[in-house]
């Protein structure tokens, strides 16, 4: 429950949210489900404790600094958005270690449940800084731009929130966070054709080439532009040159779930690949991607993927995240 973002809510805006959960949301009855928390974590009392280190009590103050549309983002992102919550990286009683833009590590990218959300500010190659305003309002309303398509726990927000909201607020939300700066100074990526040469001729004894050009060419091209604003790019998208590799690991293991715009289900998604491919050839292709087209991005390794894949095996009591709905 992200509470701290909520905290920011106006006491107009939780007054409008009680009388739409009192008078408009009917009732169901569904018996409460046992609760699964051991007793000891029961507790109410040290959650007042982190409250009172960790929760900044008070609604959203709006900056005279910037404009209207600016604080109205902030307002939603900060707030009612909880973009937080994933996006920022969480510390030691995993608390957010930022809540909000005056500090740098708000929304810089967060390892969370099997996935790596990026971060949301302006570095070239790992963040948005590559991302017009209109590629960002495409996003919120879609789940697509030429960049990329929503995966993981971003598919709910996608499916359940931010394309329900009026034009005005999405363009706010994107005015706010193509304000962030970037923590990093990186290079733009540069794309480089010659990787699409080596899953043209299948050189032998390539291992990720070849998986490349039998599973994935086809969705995302042999040049690795893929066919925008559907099938994404893998080349110079921020999810492939991640300085952390887990979002791409899970997306080839794990596949992902179809996105579901206004009640309209997407035509396309990424399929899984666990059963037919094992942690070696995984790890082979997702290194060819992460190295090829310009991207420059670190290597993994077949431990990295079967860590991976047993935390997220659907069949393990285990799991973290597999979300197949």
């Amino acid at each position: 429950m992200p509470y701290p973002s909520y905290a920011k809510l106006t006491d107009e805006d939780v007054k409008s949210l009680y009388d739409f959960f009192m008078h408009q949301v009917p009732a169901a009855h569904v018996p409460n489900k046992p609760n699964e928390i051991r007793a000891i974590f029961s507790l109410r009392w040290p959650l007042a404790v982190w409250d009172w280190i960790f929760v900044k009590n008070g609604a959203f103050t709006p900056d005279p600094k910037h404009d209207a549309a600016w604080n109205r983002g902030a307002y939603l992102v900060e707030g009612l958005g909880h973009c937080s919550a994933c996006h920022t990286p969480r510390g030691i009683a995993f608390q957010e270690k930022a809540l909000d833009s005056t500090n740098s590590t708000f929304l810089s990218g967060a390892s969370l449940d099997g996935w790596s959300a990026t971060s949301l500010r302006g570095e070239m190659r790992t963040g948005l800084g590559p991302w017009s305003h209109a590629d960002l309002v495409s996003f919120l309303k879609t789940g697509h731009n030429r960049f990329g398509s929503a995966f993981g726990s971003m598919t709910d927000v996608i499916n359940n929130s931010t394309p329900y909201l009026n034009d005005a607020d999405i363009d706010a939300m994107a005015t706010y966070i193509k304000s962030l700066p970037a923590n990093e100074m990186q290079q733009p990526h540069a794309y480089d054709n010659a990787t699409t040469e080596v899953v043209q001729k299948l050189h032998v004894g390539n291992v990720g080439a070849t998986v490349y050009a039998g599973r994935c060419a086809t969705c995302h091209g042999q040049d690795g532009k893929g066919y925008a604003p559907f099938m994404p790019p893998v080349a110079g998208n921020p999810t492939v040159m991640d300085n952390d590799p887990e979002s791409l690991i899970n997306l080839v293991l794990n596949g992902s779930v179809p996105l579901v715009v206004k009640g309209t289900p997407d035509a396309y998604r990424m399929p899984q690949f666990r059963v037919t491919l094992g942690d070696d050839e995984i790890a082979e292709v997702v290194n060819f991607i992460r190295t090829g087209w310009g991207n420059k991005a670190s290597m993994v390794t077949a431990d990295d993927v079967a860590k991976l894949r047993k935390s997220t095996d659907p069949t393990s009591d285990n799991v973290i995240i597999l979300k197949m709905r």
